[in-house]
């Protein structure tokens, strides 16, 4: 589950996970985690990345279907993902909830509660990022972001996530899920 800070994917992912009994492993959680501990940001995202991955082989091994809630910055994520699927014999599915209106994912993101690593608004990079009180033009690199975002050909559902999370949780169900299907 892929998309920029404010762009819902948490919300979705839960909805989704309800819906599929899968699990969702929320990155900026366990991220939240390490720094809470003293980590340094680029280390507690690191170890979060390492944890992630180790606990989606676990529940796989245990035949859940997972979610990994995460910006997805990396290849690297891309790649383990598909690689962790294949060698289970699942089907990897990417996600990217896309808002283009970087308004709208700025009230978003002041308007939620946020965890220790997440922003609190679109100029407003996480407190422990290194010099996040430095003068960067926060939201063009976040512009640039959303305009640089790759998805994966093939695999990819793309989801308008202005619209509401069960819509969007509705849509994705009907090109990830196989039928016959229903749900309520």
């Amino acid at each position: 589950m892929s998309g920029g800070p404010g762009s819902g994917k948490s919300t979705i992912a839960n909805l989704l996970a309800q819906s599929i009994d899968g699990v969702v492993i929320n990155h900026d959680l366990i991220k939240s985690f390490f720094l809470e501990n003293g980590m340094l940001f680029d280390q507690a995202a690191k170890f979060a990345y390492g944890l992630d991955w180790r606990l989606a082989e676990d529940l796989i091994k245990q035949g859940r279907s997972v979610i990994l809630d995460s910006v997805c910055n990396y290849n690297e994520t891309l790649d383990r993902g598909t690689a962790l699927a294949k060698l289970y014999g699942y089907e990897y599915k990417y996600v990217d909830c896309r808002v283009d209106d970087v308004d709208l994912l700025d009230r978003r993101l002041q308007s939620r509660v946020s965890l220790r690593s997440q922003r609190t608004g679109m100029d407003c990079p996480p407190r422990d990022v290194e010099g996040a009180r430095d003068t960067r033009d926060y939201r063009a690199v976040f512009e640039r972001w959303i305009e640089d975002s790759s998805c994966p050909a093939g695999i990819a559902v793309v989801v308008d996530s202005t619209r509401s999370p069960e819509k969007c949780r509705d849509d994705i169900l009907e090109q990830i899920v196989s039928p016959p299907y229903c749900w309520y």
